[in-house]
C-alpha cells in the first residue's frame, strides 16, 4: 500500500497541481525516501519534455554595485567591505565572444541595481551582443526597472529576463528588505515582462530567514499565475556581513524537494541547478539534475571580477578561467546521467511538436 506521500507524487506527477493542504503535506513530510520518490517523477517528466538534455548559460556578472540594501544579499549597499567593480562594454564582448568560442549560445548578464547602467547603456550592450551573435539569446537579469526600460532592452535585442520574486507573502518579504522595496513592484515588473514578450524567469530562496512552509506554498501559487518560462531556486546562504549573519542556511534536502515539486507543477519549465546548490554540498549541481533540473550557468565573468560578486558566502568556481568551467560542468553533467548541448535551449510548452523542434 502507498504511503500519504508516495500518493500525493502520483497524484502531482498526473495532474500538475495539488491543494494547499497536500502541498502542505509534501513540503514538510519526513516520510522516508520522499525525496527520492519526488526525483524518480521529477525525472521523467523532464525527459518527456527535454530529454536528456542540458542547457548550458554563460553568466556575465557585470557589476556589484547595488542601490538596494536586502538584508540578505552580500553585494548590498550597506555592506562597506564588498569590493565594487563595473565591467566596460568591450569587457562584456569579450567575455561573449569566449562563450560563443566554447559553445555557448545564451549569455546571461547579470548584476545588482546599478544606476551608472542607464537604459541607454544597457541597449547599447545588448545591441552589441545581438550584431556580434545573432543567433544567440540575451538574458538580462538587473532587477526592477520602468516599462519603459523593460521594452527598450527587448526591442535592442534582449530575449529572456530573470527576475526573482525571492518570496510571494507581503509579510514575510517585508522581513527580507528594507521599507522602500515593495512586492507589489517586483510582481508588477514580472508582469510588465511577459506583456512585453520577453521568456521570463522568476524563483525564490529556499530556507530563507523567517520562511515558513506557507511561504512556499504561496510562492508556488504565485507561479502558477505567473506562468514563468524559467524557475530558479536555490538554498539561502548565510553572508557574514549582512544582517542576517547569524541565520541558518536553507538546507540541500528542502531545495532538492522544492525543485521536483517545481518539475512536476510545471512540466515544460526550465530549471537550473545552481552554483548554490553545488556551494552546500560537493554534488549538489548534479543532484539538482537529477531532481528535475535541466540547465546549468557556468561562470564566463572575468577571473579578477569572480570572488567580488559575492551574494552568498564561499561562492565556488571563482577562480577558474571560462573553459575550466565549461569542462568541469560537462564532465559532472555527463556522470548525474546527462548530456550538455550547445543551442539556445528555448522553453517547450508543450509535447505536440518532436522533441527538439524550436516552439
Amino acid at each position: 500500500m502507498l504511503s500519504t506521500a508516495a500518493n500525493l507524487i502520483k497524484k502531482l506527477a498526473c495532474e500538475h497541481n495539488l491543494s494547499d493542504a497536500e502541498l502542505l503535506t509534501l513540503i514538510t513530510s519526513t516520510e522516508p525516501d520522499i525525496n527520492k520518490l519526488l526525483a524518480c517523477e521529477a525525472d521523467k517528466l523532464r525527459r518527456q519534455y527535454y530529454g536528456d538534455k542540458v542547457y548550458i548559460r554563460g553568466l556575465i556578472e557585470f557589476t556589484n554595485y547595488c542601490k538596494n540594501n536586502c538584508y540578505y544579499c552580500g553585494i548590498r549597499a550597506g555592506n562597506s567591505l564588498a569590493e565594487r567593480y563595473r565591467l566596460t562594454q568591450e569587457e562584456i564582448l569579450a567575455c561573449c565572444a569566449e562563450g560563443y568560442r566554447l559553445g555557448f549560445r545564451t549569455f546571461v548578464l547579470q548584476g545588482g541595481e546599478d544606476a551608472y547602467y542607464t537604459d541607454d547603456k544597457i541597449c547599447a550592450i545588448v545591441s552589441a551582443i545581438r550584431k556580434q551573435h545573432p543567433d544567440c539569446a540575451i538574458t538580462l537579469s538587473i532587477g526592477e526597472k520602468s516599462r519603459a526600460g523593460y521594452q527598450a532592452y527587448f526591442d535592442a535585442g534582449a530575449n529572456r529576463y530573470l527576475l526573482r520574486h525571492e518570496t510571494a507573502d507581503a509579510e514575510h518579504y517585508a522581513k527580507l528588505h528594507p521599507d522602500c522595496m515593495s512586492l507589489e513592484n517586483r510582481k508588477r515588473c514580472l508582469f510588465y515582462l511577459k506583456e512585453i514578450g520577453y521568456q521570463v524567469g522568476s524563483g525564490f530562496m529556499v530556507g530563507s530567514p523567517y520562511q515558513t512552509p506557507q511561504n512556499l506554498v504561496s510562492d508556488l501559487r504565485f507561479l502558477q499565475k505567473l506562468q514563468p518560462d524559467m524557475i530558479g531556486i536555490g538554498p539561502y546562504i548565510t553572508h557574514e556581513h549582512t544582517p542576517f549573519k547569524d541565520m541558518a542556511s536553507g538546507t540541500l534536502e528542502q531545495t532538492l524537494r522544492l525543485l521536483s515539486i517545481l518539475r512536476l507543477l510545471f512540466p515544460y519549465a526550465l530549471l537550473p541547478s545552481t552554483t548554490a546548490l553545488g556551494t552546500i554540498h560537493p554534488n549538489g549541481r548534479e543532484l539538482g539534475l537529477q531532481a528535475g533540473g535541466n540547465v546549468v550557468m557556468p561562470n564566463l565573468s572575468p577571473v579578477g571580477v569572480r570572488k567580488k560578486y559575492e551574494l552568498y558566502a564561499n561562492k565556488i568556481c571563482t577562480g577558474e578561467e571560462a573553459a575550466q568551467c565549461r569542462g568541469c560542468l560537462e564532465a559532472r553533467v555527463k556522470i548525474a546521467g546527462y548530456n550538455i548541448v550547445t543551442d539556445r535551449g528555448d522553453v517547450r510548452r508543450t509535447l505536440d511538436k518532436p522533441e527538439g523542434e524550436k516552439l
